[in-house]
């Protein structure tokens, strides 16, 4: 069973992840959708691992 935190850790990780996605990676756009600061969205991918993938062929994954 998962603790409160982790919880909490797992929902704000995935939260990041789809305004990331709905504003096309576009850390500005995303955090004003989040109500943080860019610099807040910015700590938080690097807290969380959060990284936009390269596929294969050079394209970036949506």
């Amino acid at each position: 069973m998962s603790s409160l935190k982790e919880k909490i850790r797992q929902m704000e990780r995935d939260e990041i992840v789809h305004a990331l996605q709905e504003c096309e990676w576009v850390m500005a756009r995303a955090s004003r959708r989040l109500g943080i600061t860019e610099r807040m969205i910015s700590y938080k991918m690097m807290k969380y691992g959060i990284r936009r993938e390269v596929k294969a062929d050079g394209s970036r994954q949506q």
